[in-house]
Parts: structure tokens; C-alpha cells; sequence
């Protein structure tokens, strides 16, 4: 996978699978929000440091992937710029709205299906079908740390506190002192699922 200005970089899928953040975000331990997370390029707003891009050659833009089980997906939340998903297996439920409490709307995105959210629109999502779901993220680039990101709802901040999770006032995660812990269950419990995943082709 080389990573330079004049080569090629090709991100085999076999590759990624080992790359995953079972904790990527303050809301990744909380029930109905588990999921394994993958940067390709860019922090693809990662709170957690160790984010690791699988090419770290700037780009004018950043591009995400993550596996979400069923009943699983990111909470509650909005950001400064434009995100687009691009859904590539089962079906998501996009909630979305303008109050930071609750969402006012709700579409199904299924495989093959784009949406893109715009700037400030509080958004979250979960795997409504029988299989495992995974999903392409593109974002607009932005600096990682330099601000809070994502802008979490008061219900996701006061949960993810309760369970010993916050994120400074940089959008940088503050871990709990069993973070390693929770993170090798969260990664035993997510791994077995990407590794058993098989592209279509």
C-alpha cells in the first residue's frame, strides 16, 4: 500500500480489516451504538488519537468505512461540514433534524444508496436489516483536534459520561483508566464480524 505523492495507494480490504477502532468515538461503548470504525484517509472526525489513516498523504477530502451490527450505529450528532455516506451492505435508518434533543425525520438508505448530510444538521443512524452493515463515509477535510467534533446531543454527552467517556474541549477523547480493557472486549466482540466479511465481486 504505498503512500506517496507520485505512486498509486491501493487499500486492499484484507488489509483494512486489521486497521479497525472498536472505540473511535465517546458514544462507541454504549449499547446501541456499537460499531468498528476504519480511516482511509483523514481522522474521518475520529475523537480517539490512535485513528491511524490507512494513507496519510493529504487529500482534499477524507473518506471513512465502518461495520455497524444490527440495531447498532452512531448516535446522535452533527458537524461544521458536509458528510455523505454511501451504504454498501443492509439498510441504515438516517434520523435527522434541527433540534440538538431529537430528530424530526427519519429515511432508509439502503445498499448502493448515498445521502449527504449538510453542515450542522444533528444526525444519527442505525443498521435496521438482518445482517451485519457497513457503510463508506466521505467528509470535507478539517483539522483534527483543532475543535470540538462531532457536536454530540446532551443525551449522547450525559450517557457516554455516565459510562466514563467525555472528549475535551479539542474534540480529543479523555479515556476512562480501563480504556485498554474495554477496548480489547469491544475489539473481541467486533473483530470476529469483519474478519468473517466477504466483498461482493
Amino acid at each position: 500500500m504505498p503512500d506517496h505523492p507520485d505512486a498509486p495507494a491501493v487499500i486492499r480490504f484484507d488489509h483494512l480489516k486489521e486497521r479497525g477502532i472498536p472505540l473511535m468515538f465517546i458514544d462507541s461503548a454504549l449499547p446501541g451504538h456499537h460499531r468498528m470504525n476504519f480511516a482511509l484517509i483523514g481522522d474521518t472526525a475520529s475523537e480517539n488519537p490512535a485513528y491511524a489513516p490507512a494513507v496519510t498523504t493529504p487529500h482534499k477530502f477524507q473518506l471513512g468505512m465502518a461495520m455497524c451490527p444490527p440495531g447498532q450505529g452512531p448516535g446522535y450528532h452533527t458537524h461544521d461540514y458536509i458528510e455523505a455516506f454511501f451504504v454498501l451492505r443492509s439498510t441504515f435508518r438516517f434520523h435527522y433534524g434541527h433540534d440538538e434533543h431529537e430528530p424530526s425525520d427519519a429515511v432508509d438508505v439502503g445498499p448502493w444508496d448515498l445521502i449527504t448530510l449538510p453542515p450542522r444538521l444533528w444526525r444519527s443512524f442505525e443498521n435496521v436489516g438482518d445482517e451485519d452493515g457497513w457503510f463508506f463515509a466521505v467528509l470535507e477535510p478539517h483539522q483534527a483536534f483543532e475543535g470540538k467534533d462531532p457536536y454530540w446531543s446532551p443525551t449522547v454527552q450525559r450517557a457516554a459520561a455516565e459510562a466514563g467517556f467525555e472528549a475535551d474541549a479539542r474534540g480529543k477523547m479523555v479515556p476512562p483508566d480501563d480504556f485498554a480493557e474495554r477496548e480489547a472486549e469491544a475489539r473481541a466482540r467486533l473483530a470476529p464480524r469483519v474478519a468473517a466479511t466477504t466483498p461482493e465481486r
